[in-house]
């Protein structure tokens, strides 16, 4: 590993001093990225700011704006909370997939986004909650919504000198839900082929869709919305035809490549199937049967 510099703020003031030093400096939420990509050279640091100790990037609780949690906050903080096993359930689940529980305990859902992997587990979940991105410089802080997050495998909209502060969910409405399905090649601990996140809002009375979000990862350079599924769902009632419509609409946001871990077309099959399989269990977890 080459030599760097460790720092370790206290306060945001801190470490948007810090991250604002000349040279190269590298932000570490959880590490159990960053510190890979240093010892295999994939990533090179002059000064590496650990931000765990800062206490906002610790947040996890709810207020009026809805969900907030802190970018250094870890995975198994959030894949247990109460808040978000209620009302953010696709979180709850990608939480819970991202490697071992000692991974967990230690990676960050800040340092899971800010990665940038199009196969992220926990972006989809973020993208179908329409979530936020607070982020934080030197002169204060910008929000972006966390769909514009992304520009390319490994690269965000963050500048230099920024970092991400915290993510903001606002409160999901009654009668919704969202589930995450991720397809690895393995039984734990693997990269997802491919994976789907659902959200939908139903009218219980009548079955219809009022609101529908579908984001899908690791079939195109950065997590993306599926948008010609979202239309499908929006205003139609509830059924197994229904999100067949929508499963195939996904595929169409899809731009898979080819890889030793799956074809193309292979990843099309299971965007299809996955996002059926997740608005289903939507739908149970609202209580409503299709």
């Amino acid at each position: 590993m080459p030599n760097f510099d460790y720092a370790a703020p206290a306060t945001l003031a801190e470490a948007a001093e810090l991250m604002g030093s000349s040279g190269t400096v590298r932000a570490l939420a959880g590490g159990t990225d960053l510190i890979d990509q240093l010892k295999s050279n994939r990533r090179n640091a002059d000064l590496v700011v650990d931000l765990k100790r800062v206490p906002e990037l610790q947040r996890l609780e709810v207020d009026a704006e809805g969900l907030h949690i802190g970018a250094a906050r870890c995975c198994s903080d959030v894949h247990h909370d109460a808040t978000v096993n209620a009302l953010y359930q696709g979180l709850a689940d990608s939480t819970g997939l991202i490697g071992s529980v000692q991974i967990q305990n230690r990676a960050a859902i800040g340092g899971n986004v800010c990665n940038a992997a199009p196969s992220a587990d926990t972006t989809p979940n973020l993208l179908t909650h329409e979530a936020i991105a607070v982020i934080r410089g030197e002169s204060g802080t910008r929000n972006v919504d966390l769909v514009d997050f992304f520009l390319g495998p490994g690269q965000t909209v963050l500048q230099q000198g920024e970092f991400l502060q915290e993510l903001i969910l606002p409160t999901p409405p009654e009668n919704s839900a969202s589930a995450y399905l991720r397809f690895i090649p393995r039984n734990e601990m693997d990269i997802a082929v491919a994976g789907v996140s659902s959200f939908i809002h139903v009218d219980p009375s009548s079955r219809k869709v009022l609101k529908a979000r579908i984001a899908l990862a690791s079939v195109a350079p950065t997590p993306v919305r599926a948008r010609q599924a979202e239309t499908v769902l929006e205003g139609g009632v509830a059924s197994e035809e229904l999100f067949s419509n929508a499963g195939a609409a996904a595929v169409e946001s899809a731009t898979p490549i080819t890889d030793v871990r799956g074809s193309a077309e292979y990843r099309k099959e299971l965007v299809n199937v996955l996002t059926q399989r997740t608005l289903n269990i939507c739908m149970e977890r609202i209580g409503i049967s299709v």
